[in-house]
């Protein structure tokens, strides 16, 4: 579409003037001897810090005049959190909203989908060659473009505006702590949260050491071999276009049963509900504490609450059935 006929969008106004400016709490019982804080971006209005993403891709289009309100259809894949917040944000500016999501994302999930006035594509099998469901999905994606006029991919995996949100992510830590940070822990999926914020970190000058959390079985980092995933919101079967070699200075692969011990472990000790990925960071931080000196800075980047986990990361039925009675696991010190 032509770049002469776009139209800007107010983000100070509605619910989308309700994305970023996320707590950062203290956690004074998670880790003693450390100075811990939590972002907590399950505030944002979707329910995650995907909803940055989203607003940073979908708002620069339109502004460019790359999608027209009314007309202009949007079309991606996700899994859940970036769905949810993108399909929000095309309802309100009046956006048509294609997603195609597998057969592993909740039906809480796809109920809240449906509920925004997203059309939802599920891909039913995974890749034959890879056994995962991603290339599938993006696959799906591609025929969805190919087949439908006016149709816009915002490409979470490789756009770059992504990445530019969480630039004001770091920023909202750095200037609430005063640039006294030792240590950020980010979790890794498109690899637009760690990119973001290694950015400003570099950008700044902060010493600042980025710890990238990811899932064993992701073939983000080298040296994993691919493997299944039980819970969803961090690592991916592909290395995202946004990769970045020495953006983080440190790398942590985690368990689905290192995500629910770091979950029940923090609501336990911090009366906080939070999600998978959050879990996963919960994890590598008390897998590296020895590592770090006391008295450190910690800065947790919580991504989503743990509503949409009811069933499984806080079903002790659940819990019992997949991994054996592991709940001394979380409760150890408490």
């Amino acid at each position: 579409m032509d770049g002469a006929s776009a139209v800007s969008i107010s983000t100070t106004t509605g619910i989308i003037s309700a994305i970023g400016g996320t707590p950062l709490v203290e956690l004074e019982r998670l880790v003693p001897g450390l100075l811990v804080y939590a972002k907590l971006e399950r505030f944002n209005p979707g329910g995650s810090l995907k909803d940055r993403s989203a607003l940073s891709m979908l708002s620069a289009a339109i502004d460019a005049g790359d999608l027209v309100p009314g007309i202009s259809v949007v079309v991606e894949s996700s899994s859940g959190n970036l769905a949810i917040g993108m399909a929000q944000i095309c309802r309100y500016l009046g956006l048509r909203f294609i997603c195609v999501v597998d057969a592993r994302t909740t039906e809480q999930n796809l109920a809240i989908l449906r509920a925004f006035g997203a059309e939802v594509e599920v891909v039913e099998f995974p890749d034959p060659d890879t056994g995962e469901y991603l290339p599938r999905r993006i696959q799906r994606v591609r025929e969805i473009l190919d087949s439908v006029p006016n149709s816009f991919h915002p490409n979470q995996y490789g756009n770059r505006l992504n990445a530019r949100a969480h630039v004001q992510t770091m920023r909202e830590i750095a200037e609430t702590l005063n640039g006294e940070i030792d240590h950020l822990f980010v979790p890794v999926s498109s690899c637009g949260t760690l990119v973001g914020c290694a950015d400003y970190v570099a950008e700044h000058g902060l010493p600042v050491k980025i710890t990238a959390v990811d899932a064993i079985g992701s073939m983000i980092f080298e040296g994993q071999t691919p493997g299944p995933r039980l819970l969803p919101g961090h690592g991916a079967a592909i290395r995202p276009a946004l990769f970045r070699e020495g953006a983080a200075d440190r790398v942590v692969h985690v368990s689905d049963l290192d995500c629910v011990v770091g979950c029940r472990r923090l609501t336990e000790r911090e009366a906080i509900l939070a999600g998978a990925s959050s879990g996963a960071i919960v994890s590598a931080l008390t897998a590296t504490q020895r590592d770090i000196a006391p008295g450190s800075t910690c800065v947790l980047l919580l991504p989503d609450g743990g509503d949409r986990y009811l069933d499984t990361i806080y079903s002790d039925e659940w819990v019992r059935r997949t991994f054996g009675e592991v709940s001394h696991l979380w409760k150890e010190g408490i």
